[in-house]
């Protein structure tokens, strides 16, 4: 009685569920598709150029007083084309300020024009006579002392001899319907060009760092599989949208266990010339077999949907201090001359109780030898390590491994922890093993501590922000999506074989959902002539 039971169950189960894992495997097919055809940019990453300090006629604190700015959050050197400029970050300002490093003069709506610089250089590369285009950086060459500066960056960028222009550009402090919660980054800026593909690049001016870029084929993609696989349209009911999916995901997996029971416990009939029972002999031993990978698809979907009942709240720790601006030197020749190679950034950080420059310099780049060619993240999965210094600010000293103390300093910050309780701190520049490519942020330190199921924080020192907290009990969850709904476990073979995986098992659910359903309706239909 019981098996009659199961069968019943099953055939209806497998009735309510048939629809929504039909379009979750669809959109999981197309997934790996969309992820390779992706918007065709020149390059991910700004080659770093070296800053000529004998372009620096105004010291950084008089600029900042002839701008009537008594206290900042940070200030980076950077340019547009040939000119330089103060990137300085303020208290009580979403955007960042420019101040030319010639005469002190701001350059109005220079976080505007400096997102389009960046979004250019990103999608068509840098011009020839660019200074990041420049294999030396030597930049005076290209400057000319009696121009403005700051109408010749705004006229670099609003007057381009060269590609689309430029059509819409807006600032985003959150995300939205296309830029999701999974780009990560915060506050962007989007750029939109006049093109036939409509593409659009996000940038983030603070790091001179590319997130994403969309043209309408992704954007097109993206909104199909927000609204198919993770069910957005049900974000009215908030919470209540990943109970829902839960629901479907536990239901799949019961249906497949069932139907691995009723496979074990009974045995094929003879099926001669009848079509019909040829056609469910052959749904029967392909579904067994599908039905281990709907176990592993419902199963690590489900738990993945589970653990999002917890807020990600990584975006609420960073570390700003405010410093007061006749407290504060810049002093470049100084730091070039303890640095001793060509210098790409300056910014200024706040460590302990110090405050430091932070110097990266152009040489000794670890990792990836070909740091002067595009690169694409999602390919490479890695990203350089620049040869980072910190200096005090005060009395212009070398810390030793100032790097890793500020990496330590900033987990502490955010575990609350005492600093003598890290266990291990180590720099990854990877996306692998428990720090995948989700996270979006690299190079990052590994912070470990043996308390609170040996929690361990990734933490970027180039921006200070918390890229992601994890404990062991994460990490199952982790792992099973990784290696049941995305099979990392085919990463040895690379993504192109891991892609091949997942579209030919995701397949192979559509195929055992479809047979099903023909198998019904063929029942359904054959149900008065058998009486």
């Amino acid at each position: 009685m019981i098996r009659k039971h199961i069968y019943k169950w099953h055939r209806t189960a497998s009735l309510i569920i048939a629809i929504p894992v039909l379009l979750w495997a669809i959109s999981g097919f197309l997934h790996p598709i969309m992820t390779n055809i992706r918007p065709r940019i020149a390059t991910q990453f700004m080659v770093p150029a070296g800053i000529d300090s004998s372009t620096i006629k105004m010291p950084l604190q008089e600029a900042l007083q002839k701008n009537s700015i008594d206290s900042f959050l940070s200030v980076r050197l950077i340019a547009i084309d040939t000119n330089w400029f103060y990137q300085v970050k303020l208290l009580h300002s979403p955007e960042l300020e420019y101040y030319s490093v010639t005469n002190g003069k701001k350059l109005k709506k220079g976080d505007w024009l400096y997102a389009q610089y960046l979004a250019r250089i990103f999608l068509e590369g840098p011009k020839k006579d660019s200074i990041h285009h420049s294999a030396n950086g030597n930049t005076s060459a290209n400057t000319n002392p009696q121009s403005d500066c700051c109408d010749a960056a705004a006229n670099c960028v609003l007057k381009p001899r060269r590609g689309a222009p430029v059509k819409d550009i807006a600032f985003l402090s959150s995300f939205d319907a296309e830029y999701k919660s999974i780009n990560r980054l915060l506050p962007v800026y989007k750029v939109s060009f006049d093109r036939p593909d409509g593409i659009r690049i996000y940038v983030e001016t603070w790091q001179d760092r590319f997130s994403v870029a969309v043209d309408r084929n992704r954007a097109w993609f993206s909104t199909f599989f927000s609204l198919v696989h993770t069910m957005e349209w049900l974000d009215m009911l908030g919470k209540a949208r990943l109970l829902v999916e839960m629901a479907f995901t536990a239901l799949a997996f019961l249906t497949a266990l069932m139907g691995i029971y009723i496979f074990l416990i009974t045995k094929s009939k003879k099926t001669g010339k009848n079509q019909l029972l040829r056609a469910r002999k052959n749904h029967r031993y392909t579904a067994v077999i599908f039905a281990l990978f709907t176990l592993m698809f419902s199963f690590s979907g489900g738990y993945h949907a589970f653990s999002k009942l917890k807020e990600d709240t990584r975006d609420q720790y960073f570390v700003q201090h405010a410093f007061a601006t006749n407290s504060i030197q810049l002093d470049i020749e100084k730091i070039r001359q303890i640095a001793k190679k060509q210098i790409t950034d300056i910014s200024l950080v706040y460590l302990d109780t110090l405050s430091c420059w932070q110097v990266k310099v152009k040489e000794g780049i670890k990792g990836n030898k070909k740091d002067n060619k595009p690169k694409d993240l999602m390919k490479e999965m890695s990203a350089a390590a620049p040869t980072v210094l910190y200096i005090a600010a005060k009395d212009y000293t070398l810390l030793p491994e100032g790097e890793k103390k500020y990496a330590q300093f900033l987990a502490t910050q955010f575990s609350k922890q005492n600093a003598s309780s890290i266990q291990s701190a180590v720099l990854i520049t990877k996306f692998e093993g428990e720090y995948g490519f989700v996270n979006k942020r690299l190079p990052v330190w590994k912070i470990s501590y043996p308390v609170n199921r040996q929690e361990r924080y990734y933490v970027e020192t180039s921006s200070g922000k918390l890229s992601v907290s994890i404990n062991n009990t994460d990490l199952w969850e982790a792992n099973s999506f990784n290696y049941l709904h995305k099979h990392h476990f085919m990463d040895f073979a690379g993504k192109g074989w891991r892609d091949f995986s997942t579209m030919f098992w995701v397949a192979s659910q559509i195929a055992m959902i479809v047979l099903g359903l023909i198998l019904y309706a063929r029942s359904q239909f054959k149900k008065p002539k058998n009486r």
